[in-house]
């Protein structure tokens, strides 16, 4: 189990971004949250199996259809255990 932090940069806020990332987080068992940042980009927390957070954060280079990804960071660190979901944080 592992936790990482991606960041999300490009048009990826007002796309329907995070709903898209709730559901695929949802579908391959994470935990953790998403949601927009102050300077455009978006947010993603995640727990669970290390090729599940690899593969969310592939996915997350396509995104919705109106998404336009420039970049994505990925940030990996110790699994903490801290959520019982994954959720849209506001």
């Amino acid at each position: 189990m592992r936790r990482a932090v991606i960041r999300v940069y490009g048009l990826v806020q007002g796309v329907g971004f995070r709903s898209w990332v709730l559901r695929r987080a949802r579908r391959l068992g994470l935990r953790g949250f998403v949601r927009n940042e102050l300077d455009g980009s978006v947010l993603i927390v995640a727990e669970g199996d290390e090729e599940s957070i690899k593969r969310l954060a592939e996915e997350c280079w396509r995104g919705p259809p109106l998404a336009s990804v420039e970049r994505v960071d990925v940030e990996w660190s110790e699994y903490r255990g801290e959520f019982d979901d994954f959720v849209i944080e506001y």
